[in-house]
């Protein structure tokens, strides 16, 4: 029988306000988790904060400027203080669409400050604790742009990539310890931050966002856009006991866009 029971498991998922992040949220406290989370604004943090699981599990709300180290460590003390994590989702991330030509070092910066660094912090606090129990599961979002990249997403493609090859080595240091660290690598999603997108589109070509996310979702093999909700589904797979054998993957949610055999 697979287990996806998290009973008794305290979970921290980063960049959960929305999208990817809430839903990952809201399914591992249904699993029975405990739940802690960040977001950059208070309404985000009192909106899934007041969110009630069907199981036994909780969820607990902090605010967090992950670009940040001092507002990351703030927000992983107070997060840790009642006790270690064993499930790190480090899901925050930006990926604004610029020209290489014209991002200036401030812009690399900043997005491998919010993509990168903050996993980085995140898991050297967690992973003492988890290294401790002999019991632990990491898993980084990353994305398809990090196999595939695209040359309007230089920047977010670089860092993704960045996190899948950390990742990995990750994997291979302490799973002897039982700690398995995994990255999840979504497609196109119906998130905000593609609507975002599919309006800047639509409006350079006098159509709408609707019809942007349609032709864009045939394009993919099973016909449409993901959705949260099946990329927190593999997320929760990963960090419980069923994937007990799983670490070092960089595993596609993506409806088969990558089209590898």
């Amino acid at each position: 029988m697979i287990n996806l029971d998290l009973t008794g498991k305290r979970a921290l998922v980063t960049g959960a306000s929305l999208g990817i992040g809430e839903a990952c949220v809201k399914m591992l406290a249904d699993q029975g988790a405990s739940v802690g989370f960040c977001a950059r604004n208070q309404a985000g943090v009192d909106r899934l904060a007041a969110y009630q699981p069907e199981g036994d599990g909780a969820v607990q709300g902090f605010i967090a400027d992950m670009n940040d180290a001092a507002s990351t460590q703030s927000f992983l003390e107070a997060a840790t203080a009642e006790g270690d994590v064993d499930i790190l989702i480090n899901n925050v991330g930006a990926s604004p669409s610029r020209n290489f030509l014209y991002m200036a070092d401030e812009d690399w910066q900043s997005l491998h400050e919010r993509n990168v660094m903050s996993a980085v912090r995140c898991t050297r606090h967690c992973l003492p604790g988890m290294r401790k129990k002999q019991w632990g599961r990491v898993v980084m979002v990353a994305s398809g742009a990090a196999k595939y990249p695209s040359a309007a997403l230089i920047d977010y493609g670089t860092t993704k990539a960045a996190m899948i090859s950390m990742a990995k080595s990750l994997a291979r240091k302490y799973g002897s310890d039982g700690v398995l660290v995994n990255s999840v690598l979504p497609g196109l999603i119906h998130t905000a931050m593609w609507e975002r997108a599919a309006t800047e589109i639509a409006e350079a070509s006098d159509s709408t966002m609707d019809a942007v996310l349609a032709r864009n979702g045939k394009g993919v093999p099973v016909g449409r856009y993901g959705t949260s909700e099946e990329v927190a589904a593999m997320i929760c797979f990963l960090a419980s006991e069923a994937a007990s054998y799983v670490n070092g993957a960089a595993i596609e949610v993506d409806g088969g866009t990558s089209g590898h055999i």
